[in-house]
């Protein structure tokens, strides 16, 4: 819980107190007495506030048992949002109870980024255990004093849980969230966050031509689902955003299996579709006068005697008729039909997608930043402006001509891989000829969706692109 103050009404587990290095100024409330002992204690300790630093100190005021600490933020020159929430997650995160937030100087009173981080302090995925009474986890509840006006709060802690949503519908098992499951589950946020949502079943699916979708999730007992999910906030614009998340609730890497190892984690496949569906909760609950429209493909890549197979030819929703290489490169196939969908069917202005797509895209970034493809130089500005608010690192990828030549097939209009070598900007390039000329951004989110290492989140699903993508929106 994360809440702004300007008057102080109760008393608190702990109360924070923020510096830049060698700005320390005791508040005047407290007694001069304990002014003396507080600056002793400064003294002694060498406490200067450098980036990180603490010192924590616990005294009686009156009544009153105060336990406070001091947190250094380092050199104001050097201060960044992301060195504001690196310190604020490592410290905070080790705390329960209560805790008060203050500092003279604005710069340390970001209320926007205090909501994204409790959010992130106080997201845990502990569903599956038993606990003992005295073993329930107990959150964090944070006040930030600030007389000063702001805006209004609850759009962060919106984004803020939006996130949080995004984040469970990834760190839930495969046997929990599959097509079906991923499919209520959509509609229950629909009514509860005020967006309609239609489900689309395999014979749907069939009569819209949708293949490839069918294909890769032909071999699971749990059939495939086109989820639709409709936001129009503004009925004076033809502009209408379309999102499309890769919903890929288990893969298994079909006939070219996965080794053990790689399929572990592998209900973390659908992690594009995740932070979908959390953009459009914080789009519908901010009522952005906006139009979206997110598409998501949901199925399991599984193995049976009707799994489908490399070799095999099969015709797209578009039209091309596409020749399989490789059953683990099924994320391209189901979005191929799922941005022909949207591109003809719910007729959007641009497109935005999210994938968990390649394994290539972590060689090339690693785990902290986010490969982006993008035919619209402005709109990718929008997007990386977007993401630096969030401190969601991205980076644009490139998208030449030639890396289309290894997509050749000879007996088919396309094959649908392009060999090991620039494996993610191949499978951009798939995906490009799907999208017949709109404005398009790709987020291949493999290494920063699960893990990604980043200081201020913990182990396991990140959320990632769920802040970026509203922002993005909000600010088109």
């Amino acid at each position: 819980m994360f809440k702004v103050i300007s008057k102080i009404e109760q008393a608190y587990d702990l109360n924070v107190v923020m510096y830049f290095e060698n700005q320390i100024k005791i508040c005047e409330h407290i007694s001069d007495v304990n002014k003396k002992l507080i600056e002793k204690l400064i003294a002694k300790k060498e406490f200067t506030a450098k980036k990180g630093e603490v010192l924590k100190v616990e005294f009686l005021e009156g009544e009153y048992l105060i336990s406070m600490l001091f947190l250094g933020m380092g050199k104001e020159e050097e201060f960044s949002d992301n060195v504001y929430r690196e310190v604020i997650f490592e410290n905070l995160s080790k705390e329960k109870g209560s805790v008060l937030i203050s500092s003279e100087n604005a710069k340390l009173s970001n209320y926007k980024i205090l909501a994204e981080i409790v959010g992130n302090i106080n997201y845990n995925f502990d569903d599956f255990k038993t606990k003992k009474e005295n073993e329930v986890e107990k959150s964090i509840e944070v006040h930030l004093f600030f007389i000063e006006q702001i805006e209004d709060i609850n759009e962060s802690i919106i984004l803020a849980n939006s996130t949080d949503i995004a984040r469970k519908l990834v760190d839930l098992p495969a046997n929990i969230i599959n097509p079906e499951s991923l499919s209520k589950r959509s509609i229950e946020l629909g009514k509860e966050y005020g967006f309609e949502v239609e489900v689309i079943d395999e014979k749907g699916a069939e009569e819209l031509g949708m293949n490839l979708l069918l294909a890769v999730g032909r071999a699971s007992i749990t059939k495939s689902k086109l989820i639709i999910m409709r936001y129009m906030g503004n009925s004076s614009s033809e502009e209408i955003i379309g999102l499309v998340g890769k919903g890929l609730t288990y893969d298994t890497g079909g006939l070219c299996t996965k080794s053990p190892d790689s399929m572990f984690d592998m209900k973390t496949d659908m992690a594009g579709a995740a932070s979908v569906i959390g953009a459009m909760c914080a789009i519908s609950k901010n009522k952005l006068k906006k139009n979206v429209i997110a598409v998501i493909p949901a199925c399991e890549n599984a193995i049976d005697g009707n799994a489908y197979r490399p070799g095999d030819i099969i015709k797209s929703m578009n039209g091309k008729s596409v020749e399989i290489i490789n059953t683990d490169a099924e994320g391209r196939l189901v979005l191929a039909d799922a941005i022909t969908y949207i591109v003809r069917n719910e007729k959007v202005t641009e497109i935005i997608d999210l994938a968990t797509l390649t394994g290539a895209i972590m060689v090339a970034l690693g785990t902290i930043t986010t490969g982006v493809f993008s035919t619209c130089d402005e709109r990718y500005s929008c997007l990386e402006k977007a993401s630096s608010e969030h401190g969601e690192k991205v980076w644009r990828m490139p998208l030449f001509d030639e890396y289309e030549e290894l997509l050749k097939s000879t007996v088919a209009d396309v094959k649908h891989t392009g060999g090991r070598m620039g494996g993610s900007i191949t499978a951009a390039k798939f995906l490009q000829g799907f999208t017949e000329g709109l404005p398009w951004i790709h987020m291949d989110i493999a290494g920063t969706s699960y893990d990604s290492g980043v200081k201020w989140n913990k182990k396991g699903a990140t959320g990632v692109g769920v802040k970026s993508l509203y922002t993005y929106i909000k600010n088109r």
